[in-house]
C-alpha cells in the first residue's frame, strides 16, 4: 500500500486493514492430480478410509464434482459408486442434480439408488421438479418410485409452493407423494390452501391419493373439516380406504367417531378390516 496514502488514514482504518490483511488468505487450489488420487481412494474396502477421502473431497467442492460424477455413472466397482454419491451430497453443488437422477434411475444397484435419492433430498426446491419426472414415468420400479417420493416428502417444509403445485397435478404418483409431502409444511402453518388440497384430496377419483390424503389427516392436529369426511369414509367399498380411515380416527381420538364406528362394526365383512375397527372402538372408548 502507498505510504503517503497509509500516512493518511485513521489508527481505527490502519487496524482494519491489517486485520483483513490476516484473515483474507488465498483459496488453495486443488490440482487433477490430487483429486484422481482422492475419487480412487473411494474405492477403498476400509469404511472409515473411504469416509475421509470423501470428507476431503468434500471441502474441495465443486471442482471435484466432474470427477465424482464420472465415477457415479461409468465406475464398475459398486463401492466407488456408493461412496461417489455419497459425496456429491458432501460437496452440496445442484449441478450434480441432473446425474444423481441418472444413478437413481439407471443404477442396478439399489444401495446407489438409495445413496443417490440421500444427495438428492438435500436440494430442496431444486430437487423438486426432477423428481416429479421421475415419478410422472411409468418406466420406473416401485422402489425407485418410492425412494423419488420420499425425496419429496422430505423436500416438503421447505419448498410448499413446489408442493402445493404438485398436489394438483393430473398425474396419481405425483400427486399422492406430494399430498404425503405436505405433512411437515403443515404441522408449522395452518395453511388453508394446503388444507384445501387434503380435503380435495380426500374425494379424488384415485384410491392411491385418498388414502396418502386420509393417512395424513391422522398424523395432523385435529382439522375439524376432516373428521366429517374420515367418518363418511368408513362405508367406502375399498377395504383400503376404510382401514385408513379407522387408523386416522383412531390416531385423532375422534370421540364423536365412535356411534359410526359401532354402527359399521357391525355391518362390516372383511375380518381384517373388522379387527381394525374392533381396535379403534377400544382405543377411543378408552
Amino acid at each position: 500500500m502507498d505510504n503517503d496514502f497509509k500516512s493518511k488514514l485513521t489508527n481505527e482504518e490502519k487496524a482494519n486493514i491489517n486485520l483483513t490483511t490476516k484473515i483474507v488468505k488465498p483459496k488453495k487450489i486443488y490440482n487433477q492430480a490430487s483429486i484422481t488420487f482422492l475419487v480412487k481412494g473411494l474405492c477403498d474396502p476400509n469404511g472409515l478410509t473411504r469416509r475421509g477421502y470423501a470428507e476431503k473431497l468434500g471441502k474441495i467442492g465443486t471442482a471435484a464434482l466432474p470427477a465424482l460424477i464420472h465415477v457415479l455413472l461409468n465406475s464398475e466397482d459398486v463401492i466407488q459408486r456408493r461412496a461417489a454419491a455419497k459425496t456429491i451430497k458432501l460437496v452440496a453443488d445442484p449441478i450434480a442434480l441432473p446425474h444423481l437422477i441418472k444413478a437413481l434411475t439407471n443404477d442396478s444397484d439399489p444401495v446407489v439408488q438409495c445413496s443417490a435419492a440421500g444427495a438428492i433430498a438435500i436440494f430442496g426446491e431444486a430437487a423438486v421438479n426432477h423428481l416429479i419426472i421421475v415419478l410422472e414415468d411409468e418406466q420406473y420400479t416401485e422402489m425407485q418410485y418410492g425412494l423419488a417420493a420420499w425425496c419429496l416428502a422430505f423436500t416438503g417444509a421447505n419448498a410448499p409452493n413446489s408442493i402445493k403445485k404438485a398436489a394438483k397435478s393430473k398425474n396419481t404418483n405425483v400427486k399422492s407423494a406430494a399430498i404425503s409431502a405436505l405433512e411437515e409444511h403443515m404441522r408449522q402453518s395452518h395453511d388453508q390452501e394446503a388444507i384445501q388440497l387434503v380435503e380435495s384430496a380426500m374425494n379424488d377419483r384415485s384410491e392411491n391419493v385418498q388414502v396418502e390424503a386420509i393417512k395424513l389427516a391422522g398424523k395432523l392436529s385435529k382439522i375439524d373439516s376432516f373428521i366429517p369426511i374420515l367418518i363418511s369414509k368408513l362405508k367406502n367399498k375399498s377395504p383400503d380406504i376404510r382401514t385408513a380411515s379407522i387408523l386416522s380416527l383412531m390416531q385423532l381420538k375422534i370421540k364423536e367417531s365412535l356411534i359410526q364406528l359401532k354402527e359399521v362394526h357391525r355391518i362390516e365383512t372383511d375380518k381384517n378390516v373388522k379387527k381394525i375397527f374392533e381396535l379403534a372402538i377400544k382405543k377411543i372408548g378408552e
